[in-house]
C-alpha cells in the first residue's frame, strides 16, 4: 500500500508522508472484533509537509482548524468496515476529499441592497405599528 495520495491534478502527497495506526475497532464483527485491528487512524503532518506550498498550507490550516492538532497534524479515524484494508482505503479517500474541499477557493459574496419588496414590507409594518400607537392615545381636548 505504498501508493501516493492524489488530491487533485496539481497536488500529490507521497505515501511516506502519511502515517497509519491500527487498533481494534468497535462495532460489528462478532468474535473477529476482539482479534483484528481493523480501525485505521491516518495522520498527515500539514505543518511540515514538503508537498504543500505555503499558500496551500495556510488554506488547509484555516479550513480544517478544528481537525488539526497543536502540532499541525491532521488525523482521521475510520472504522466503518470489518476489513482493515477497506478502512484504510476509506481513510485515504476521506483525507483526499477533506484536502480537496479545503483547497477549493470560496466564492466572494457580492453585497446587494435590500429589494423593493422588502423595503415596502418594512414601511407597511412601521405604518401599522404607528397606527396602533396612535389609536392608543387619549385626546384630552
Amino acid at each position: 500500500m505504498s501508493q501516493d495520495l492524489v488530491v487533485r491534478s496539481g497536488l500529490i502527497i507521497p505515501a511516506g508522508e502519511l502515517r497509519y495506526r491500527f487498533s481494534r475497532s468497535s462495532g460489528p464483527g462478532g468474535q473477529n472484533v476482539n482479534k483484528v485491528e481493523s480501525r485505521v487512524e491516518v495522520a498527515f503532518d500539514v505543518a511540515s509537509s514538503p508537498s504543500l506550498t505555503e499558500r496551500q498550507r495556510g488554506q488547509i490550516q484555516h479550513a480544517l482548524a478544528g481537525r488539526i492538532d497543536l502540532d499541525g497534524v491532521l488525523r482521521l479515524v475510520v472504522q466503518d468496515s470489518r476489513s482493515q484494508w477497506a478502512n484504510r482505503e476509506a481513510a485515504r479517500e476521506k483525507l483526499a476529499g477533506l484536502l480537496r474541499t479545503a483547497l477549493t477557493p470560496r466564492k466572494r459574496r457580492i453585497a446587494t441592497g435590500p429589494s423593493r419588496g422588502s423595503k415596502e414590507r418594512r414601511f407597511r409594518t412601521k405604518k401599522a405599528r404607528s397606527t396602533i400607537k396612535k389609536n392608543r392615545r387619549v385626546d384630552l381636548e
